[in-house]
């Protein structure tokens, strides 16, 4: 099961906005933030893949966003459609990324953006 981020969570896995104004990455390893709703469609497709990723990639963390729930998160990232992936390697800036993308789309994004291998 994929662990679901709250805005205090979020402050100390992933980024603390309260503190930095400059992107700071919190994390021990790089990871991808899905932001979805429960009603979204394409979301439900997206759901599993991100299930099999994050058993298949040891170096990587999968976390997911309710956007419902955490509109402040939603807006800070200016989420409009979902879902959307945020890819947070562990040195650079983050990327994100729209729609229900095929697995293989994200192996790729994972390699190319987050450099981790399976």
């Amino acid at each position: 099961m994929l662990e679901h981020l709250t805005k205090e969570t979020f402050k100390e896995k992933i980024f603390n906005f309260e503190v930095n104004k400059d992107w700071k990455f919190e994390g021990d390893k790089p990871c991808l933030i899905d932001f979805y709703a429960d009603w979204c469609q394409p979301c439900k497709i997206v759901a599993p893949i991100l299930e099999e990723l994050h058993g298949e990639y040891e170096d990587l963390n999968v976390y997911q966003i309710n956007t419902e729930q955490e509109q402040e998160l939603a807006a800070m990232f200016g989420i409009k459609s979902i879902p959307s992936l945020l890819f947070v390697p562990k040195d650079a800036q983050p990327q994100m990324a729209l729609g229900a993308l095929p697995k293989e789309t994200l192996e790729k994004a994972i390699k190319d953006v987050l450099k981790v291998e399976k």
